[in-house]
């Protein structure tokens, strides 16, 4: 008589989700999504045997990570400890000669794993499983830059403030507006069409590009609303930039308490570009008292909001376009704004100005000259 396949496996409550979660995942290790596979397989009642042909196991391994499942649930998938000789390689040791620059002889920047292999003679492979255990990347390098503005205590408890609402001297009905410009847009065409997106395959492009000038947005995102009021000029001077305040105080126009029946204040958060201090700006905004002007610390731009929304702007719109000229460019930002403004949200500050000191001014630098 043939053997019956065997029963479907039964999974725990709330086991599923999380198996296929591991399955997702880019950081489980290869072993253990194999293993999870086998495990919803059976859960599916597939039969060992099939399950095996499709993971690449034996039937034998398949109705072992079954049993263990069983007994012990998702705990019984990790790999058991195995006995052998302990190591004799001190990932310390390794780590602390990562730590030290190349000697100078060798011409390089930093260690890879096979340099400071032959530099210790071991293994490149212990080097690697040192710097995993540890957390060390040579190979990669990231940038900062510290604010020496002498008022970054005030403007960073200020900004905070109006994004989290804890002002006590800003109403609660003004409007906080981050401010900025996105210039040197280009308007960029491909020398070959486009070849678009198919099954198995991923869109594709040609290299290399023409080039048919430029364009500049300038943006003011209502942080309560994430409605974007916006206009696209040829160049970012403070003519320019003068010009889209006095856009953005005709749209905001009608903007009043309903309770007192007054307009209500706007406050604008920006950066510390020349345009935004130039002196018939100052003397606009001096004759529109409505206007409160915020300044973002230098160096710190990134506390403006707006540029969020510049980030999605510049991957949902430009990066992957095809303009053919400026006013095509121009074109299909305004598609993309007016698209925008119709499904917009909020954009949410969590960081509280502590938080954001604490981190500015904590030690980050080996270079005693700092």
């Amino acid at each position: 008589m043939a053997n019956r396949p065997a029963p479907a496996l039964v999974l725990r409550d709330g086991d599923r989700e999380e198996l296929e979660s591991w399955l997702r995942s880019r950081s489980v290790k290869a072993g253990l999504a194999k293993r999870v596979r086998m495990i919803l397989l059976a859960a599916d009642g597939v039969g060992n045997r099939e399950i095996a042909r499709r993971v690449g196991a034996s039937p034998t391994t398949v109705i072992e990570w079954r049993n263990r499942y069983a007994q012990r649930g998702v705990t019984g998938l990790d790999d058991r400890e195995r006995p052998g000789r302990p190591r004799e390689l001190d990932h310390a040791a390794i780590v602390t000669a990562t730590l030290q620059p190349p000697p100078t002889r060798l011409g390089v920047t930093h260690w890879s794993t096979r340099l400071l292999a032959g530099q210790l003679k071991i293994g490149n492979a212990s080097v690697a499983r040192a710097w995993r255990a540890y957390g060390i990347r040579p190979w990669k390098a990231e940038s900062f830059r510290f604010s020496t503005d002498p008022e970054l205590v005030g403007k960073v408890t200020d900004i905070c403030g109006l994004y989290l609402g804890t002002r006590q001297d800003v109403p609660t009905n003004a409007i906080v507006l981050s401010i900025d410009e996105k210039s040197q847009i280009q308007a960029l065409d491909r020398t070959v069409p486009i070849l678009p997106m198919a099954p198995g395959k991923v869109e594709r492009r040609s290299h290399d590009y023409y080039r048919h000038g430029t364009t500049t947005l300038f943006a003011a995102l209502e942080i309560a609303t994430g409605q974007v009021t916006a206009a696209l000029k040829a160049k970012h001077r403070h003519q320019e930039f003068l010009a889209f305040l006095k856009q953005i105080e005709r749209a905001y126009r009608d903007a009043v308490d309903p309770v007192t029946g007054e307009r209500v204040e706007l406050h604008l958060v920006m950066d510390n570009y020349a345009a935004h201090k130039h002196r018939n700006v100052r003397e606009w905004l001096a004759k529109h008292p409505r206007f409160k002007v915020h300044f973002t610390p230098t160096h710190a731009s990134w506390m403006n909001l707006v540029e969020v929304w510049f980030s999605l702007v510049e991957r949902q719109a430009v990066r992957r376009g095809v303009f053919k000229s400026v006013p095509d460019l121009n074109a299909k930002l305004r598609a993309y704004i007016d698209g925008w403004n119709r499904r917009s949200h909020p954009f949410v500050w969590t960081k509280t100005a502590d938080q954001i000191l604490k981190k500015a001014n904590r030690p980050t630098t080996s270079n005693p000259r700092h």
